[in-house]
């Protein structure tokens, strides 16, 4: 496995490249991936209590337990309500599927309009305090949605949706950047496959997907993108990506 650059995690440093598990099924074959790219190094995995119906985390629960410490494994709860009963269920239901009396990493999934983001961030604070959840982040969030969150309890990551065509997060990006906060992009491959991207890419025998992790890394230092894959040959690929310096030229051709 390829990608050298790292960044430090909570308590442990980590390669800049994770891995996102949305499209996870429980096979022979998905077991063994998962198992092959941890022994490998890969240092983070995320996934969410509704990901392929449960089945993202019931992958990675069968295939690691017990989750090594080296790697941060992340789920998210509340897609659907913000409630603190909901969330209690579902950190023990993330419990259970992972097989682990501790998740890395746990994130309210996003805000739930009906339910202050208070009551929500202090379910989940319940399950830091007793170590049940070592890490907590916040999902689908603006930086004011951030501060309320910091000021129930730290928050390690922040993950939203952004990439080299989708921006709307500029000011997120910049305050975890700031306050050494990782910030996470999901879907970071989405890129306009323009002459820019395409010339760039040819010019250090790479491919659009691998310039547009490339991009993201020089973006910001706290920088953690999770493209998704099954196929070990594809998530070599992606962290290769880390080993692509671009000039300051090529950024900002394509920024």
């Amino acid at each position: 496995m390829t990608g050298t650059a790292t960044l430090r995690f909570g308590d442990i440093d980590v390669q800049r490249i994770g891995l996102g598990t949305n499209r996870l099924r429980n096979t022979p074959a998905n077991l063994a991936f998962l198992r092959e790219v941890v022994a490998a190094g890969m240092g983070h995995i995320d996934t969410a209590h509704t990901y392929t119906g449960g089945e993202s985390e019931e992958t990675i629960g069968d295939a690691l337990s017990p989750i090594p410490k080296q790697c941060i494994v992340a789920t998210k709860g509340g897609w659907a309500s913000g409630r603190p009963d909901t969330l209690r269920a579902e950190i023990e239901e993330s419990l259970r599927r992972l097989r682990t009396d501790s998740i890395p990493l746990y994130y309210l999934h996003r805000p739930d309009p009906d339910t202050p983001l208070e009551d929500s961030l202090s379910a989940i604070k319940e399950y830091h305090d007793a170590g049940t959840i070592r890490h907590v982040g916040v999902s689908n969030v603006g930086i004011d949605q951030i501060e309320q969150a910091r000021a129930v309890v730290p928050i390690t990551a922040v993950q939203n949706s952004y990439s080299l065509s989708e921006r709307r997060h500029e000011d997120v990006v910049d305050y975890c950047a700031t306050e050494g906060i990782v910030f996470v992009p999901y879907f970071p491959l989405r890129a306009d496959a323009d002459t820019t991207l395409f010339e760039i890419a040819k010019r250090h025998n790479a491919v659009n997907a691998q310039i547009a992790l490339a991009w993201l890394l020089k973006r910001s230092p706290t920088m953690l993108p999770i493209p998704g894959t099954l196929s070990l040959d594809h998530l070599n690929e992606n962290l290769a990506a880390a080993e692509i310096e671009l000039s300051d030229a090529d950024f900002q051709a394509l920024r």
